[in-house]
């Protein structure tokens, strides 16, 4: 059994200090995949770098208190991955990779373009040079698993307001389309939907810190595990933890029947 968590943490120190390392060990999981550290590696404490004795490894931006991935694991990796070969968004922190054995964990933090029309123009740019790299990698023959903050909501039930949003970053039809290219033509699976396919307000992974988003359950399921169809098929529970708020987004776990060999 392989507990999966997937965690964007807007800001690790913040984070931190609402209580999400404690969390953290007391699910005992085997990786945790974060994202938006916000931070630069001089900010990084030994409890940032190595909680309860995980080992962790980091793709930080270049801009100061911005973006940046990571992984923790119980288990030293074989290989380490930072980023995935572009310029201009390995800049920006996005991308990480650990192989184990058979098993490749990857924590992914994909841009966001709702600031501006220059922010969406990027995060086409990102689909577009990141879909051949999705291809590589589910053709060469390792599990994987991608967990992270997608920036997409793929379809209505994923968010509550899908009607207003149909022109808004997150539900654009090129960005949904996107999505489906990756799992009916790709073969990749949405692992959280593989095992709730009808679940709409329980499965909410980001709410607005406007208006009473929170209070309302205004979400917007953004935050995904998707992997293999294989490793995807050995999936039983899934997990949002809303107990604790550690950011605007919650905390994605699945446990996975997989046998991992070191």
């Amino acid at each position: 059994m392989l507990k999966i968590i997937s965690a964007n943490l807007n800001g690790i120190r913040s984070a931190a200090k609402k209580g999400f390392f404690d969390w953290m060990g007391k699910q005992s999981p085997h990786f945790v995949c974060v994202q938006e550290l916000k931070a630069q590696a001089t900010d990084m404490t030994p409890e940032f770098l190595s909680p309860h004795g995980y080992h962790g490894h980091f793709h930080y931006a270049e801009k100061k208190g911005y973006s940046g991935v990571g992984i923790y694991s119980k288990y030293e990796p074989d290989a380490v991955r930072i980023g995935f070969g572009c310029e201009e968004f390995d800049a920006e922190g996005r991308y990480v990779q650990c192989d184990f054995g058979k098993l490749s964990v990857i924590s992914l933090y994909c841009p966001s373009g709702s600031s501006s029309d220059e922010r969406q123009q990027a995060k086409f740019r990102f689909m577009e040079i990141f879909l051949p790299h999705l291809q590589h990698l589910h053709a060469c023959g390792q599990e994987i698993v991608i967990c992270g903050d997608w920036n997409i909501a793929h379809k209505e039930i994923d968010l509550k307001n899908w009607k207003s949003n149909q022109k808004n970053s997150g539900f654009l039809p090129e960005e949904r389309a996107w999505m489906t290219r990756l799992f009916n033509d790709i073969g990749w699976v949405d692992v959280y939907r593989a095992l709730h396919p009808e679940t709409t307000g329980d499965a909410y992974t980001w709410w607005s810190n406007r208006g009473q988003a929170w209070a309302k359950n205004v979400g917007w399921r953004i935050d995904y595990h998707v992997a293999t169809r294989a490793l995807a098929q050995t999936a039983s529970r899934a997990g949002i933890y809303k107990d604790e708020r550690f950011s605007d987004h919650a905390p994605l776990s699945i446990d996975y029947d997989f046998a991992l060999h070191l």
